[in-house]
């Protein structure tokens, strides 16, 4: 069972993935230690799981390939299934599509 800690009251030496990652550092497989929860009104506690700073182990660095492959994600993101064109923002996942694509009526008046 992994101790549990109030909200702000976390030892030294403990930290959650964000923390951590701010720090330049990820977790390396390591198990949680233990956890943090935030009290909510009317609903269950938030929880943040901690992991020891001390066995954490430094980020990868981004390789060419890592870097190619999310640039093509990226791009993938933003063409337009309906009319294939790059819309210079991320599709709307609601839409499927481009705002020119989904709503055509609102072009031509424009």
């Amino acid at each position: 069972m992994t101790a549990v800690y109030c909200w702000r009251l976390a030892p030294d030496g403990l930290a959650t993935r964000r923390q951590l990652r701010a720090l330049g550092l990820r977790p390396g497989g390591q198990d949680v230690v233990a956890q943090v929860e935030r009290p909510r009104y009317r609903r269950g506690p938030l929880v943040a799981y901690l992991y020891r700073v001390d066995l954490a182990r430094p980020v990868r660095p981004m390789t060419p390939g890592r870097w190619a492959a999310l640039a093509k994600a990226n791009t993938a993101r933003r063409t337009c299934p309906a009319c294939s064109r790059d819309a210079g923002y991320v599709i709307p996942a609601s839409l499927g599509m481009c705002v020119t694509c989904a709503y055509p009526e609102d072009q031509c008046a424009a």
